[in-house]
C-alpha cells in the first residue's frame, strides 16, 4: 500500500527512475483509524520525478499520472491467496491509459488485468 509522500521505483524506460507519490485518485482509507489515501495494485495516483536519466524526456521535478504494478504490502486476492513484491513501483500513463514507455522492467500483478490496463500487461515480462 502506497501513499501520499511515499517514494516508489518507476518501472518502465520513460526516463524517470524515482518517483514521489503526491496524490492518490483510486484507494481507499480505514473506518475510524488512519485516514489517509492508501493506493493498492491498479490505483492511479499523481506523481512528482525525483530522479530521472540524464538526456530524457521526463525531467526531475516533472508531475505525471502513474498506475501502482507493484507493492511491498502484501494484497490479498479473492481466491486468498497473497501476493507481495520485493518493492514498489509504478508505470507512467497518459491520459487515456497507455503507457508513456515503450518496455516494462520486471513483474508485475494479475490484478491490472482487471482494471483494464491490458497494454502494460502486454507489455511486461511476467504477470504474476
Amino acid at each position: 500500500m502506497l501513499q501520499v509522500e511515499s517514494r516508489c521505483e518507476v518501472a518502465d524506460n520513460s526516463g524517470a527512475k524515482v518517483a514521489y507519490i503526491i496524490r492518490v485518485y483510486g484507494g481507499s482509507t480505514r473506518r475510524g483509524g488512519f485516514t489517509r489515501k492508501t493506493a493498492g495494485i491498479g490505483d492511479k495516483v499523481l506523481i512528482s520525478v525525483k530522479k530521472s536519466l540524464p538526456g530524457a524526456d521526463i525531467k526531475d521535478g516533472d508531475k505525471h499520472k502513474a498506475v501502482v504494478v507493484r507493492t511491498a504490502k502484501s494484497t490479498r486476492r479473492k481466491d486468498g491467496s497473497y501476493v507481495k513484491f520485493d518493492s514498489s513501483a509504478v508505470v507512467l500513463i497518459n491520459d487515456d491509459g497507455n503507457p508513456k514507455g515503450t518496455r516494462i522492467f520486471g513483474p508485475v500483478a494479475r490484478e491490472l488485468r482487471e482494471r483494464k490496463y491490458m497494454k502494460i500487461v502486454s507489455l511486461a515480462p511476467e504477470v504474476v
